[in-house]
């Protein structure tokens, strides 16, 4: 009796899964297709599951304005921590269909584990650099995270090289986060794989030497460092300027923002630029609405929606002649490094290492 009974129960189990999961709005996971096609048109009325890591706050009014032209309802997951973990545990059940995250090396983790599909689209194809997005279509870029020069605003500096922060001219005068932080990690990953292991460790002994205080605190906190003449200059994420720059007139950060100009480095290297780290969106392997999927990835690199993202969050565009914040375009023009970031990925682990090994966190 227990056996049949546990028979019935096995059958019973997916059926009611399944059940419930049209009853919540969902639909039976789609076959994980390696490809599809461009410009997929919406289903009327119909709904999209974005799993983000990304603040509300910053991604809403372009998901808004996305439900406002398409019709299709987005319904987010906001998981600042354990999205591997939780596509994990779903496994096929996932009713995921846009994986969003910031970093490249987040978005590669979501790839390697297989939790992306491959997708073919002119339109993403178009709009975004072959060197911003997976050779196969596994990611896509959808706006750039500049790391550039926080400069005392009476500096007579006008250009600058990432090499050149361990100038000794430099000694007392540098301030930067955790050489540990995500941020900085993939910059120093960049540097080895622009001049190699050993003289990215003879570069770091350099920047640790002149630095003004222990790398610590936030990118803002080296605007607010530079203010209180701690420090000249510093390494941080330019749109945290388009954040200090446009805050409360008389507030604190409005008064870092205005100590500082900002200046793009670029790698002392043939063809270097400026490095960059992304947001990046992908295909979830199971999504169910996978049509409705791919219209909001499309829709994020439109002229529109590219111009919200340079709007509310300060981030670059990764569409060419997309307007610019005000702020953002007083920086100059973006020569992006063209270094793929799949090969800045790759020496993570190294630089992390190389970290360690110079004591540049102590």
């Amino acid at each position: 009796m227990k056996t049949g009974f546990r028979a019935i129960r096995a059958m019973l189990v997916p059926a009611c899964a399944g059940i419930l999961l049209v009853a919540c709005g969902g639909s039976a996971p789609a076959p994980t297709a390696t490809s599809g096609g461009s410009s997929a048109a919406p289903t009327a009325g119909g709904e999209v599951n974005l799993y983000t890591t990304r603040e509300p706050a910053l991604v809403q009014p372009l998901l808004d304005a996305f439900t406002a032209s398409s019709g299709i309802k987005v319904n987010t997951v906001l998981l600042k921590d354990g999205l591997l973990e939780r596509l994990g545990a779903e496994g096929e059940r996932s009713v995921a269909d846009v994986l969003m995250v910031v970093d490249t090396g987040n978005m590669l983790d979501l790839v390697e584990a297989g939790h992306t599909r491959p997708l073919k689209s002119e339109v993403l194809e178009a709009a975004i650099p072959a060197h911003l997005r997976g050779a196969d279509g596994q990611w896509f870029a959808m706006s750039l995270r500049d790391r550039v020069l926080y400069a005392d605003k009476d500096l007579d500096l006008e250009s600058f090289h990432y090499e050149d922060l361990a100038d000794p001219q430099w000694k007392g005068r540098v301030c930067i986060r955790s050489g540990q932080h995500p941020y900085n990690t993939s910059l120093f990953a960049a540097m080895v794989a622009h001049h190699g292991v050993e003289a990215t460790e003879t570069w770091l002994r350099g920047v640790k030497a002149n630095l003004a205080r222990k790398a610590a605190g936030g990118d803002r906190d080296v605007a607010r460092d530079i203010l209180a003449g701690i420090c000249d200059i510093g390494i941080a994420n330019a749109y945290y300027v388009g954040q200090m720059k446009n805050a409360e007139p008389g507030s604190e950060q409005r008064r870092w923002g205005e100590a500082i100009k900002v200046i793009r480095p670029t790698f002392d290297v043939e063809g270097g630029g400026t490095h960059v780290n992304i947001s990046a969106a992908a295909l979830a392997r199971h999504a169910p609405n996978r049509d409705n999927a791919v219209a909001l990835m499309e829709y994020l690199v439109s002229d529109a929606a590219q111009s919200l993202y340079a709007r509310a969050n300060y981030e670059y565009p990764v569409k060419a002649g997309v307007e610019l914040d005000p702020v953002v375009a007083s920086f100059g023009p973006l020569e992006v490094d063209p270094l793929p970031l799949t090969e800045v990925v790759a020496n993570r682990r190294t630089a992390s290492e190389l970290v360690d090994k110079v004591g540049f966190d102590n």
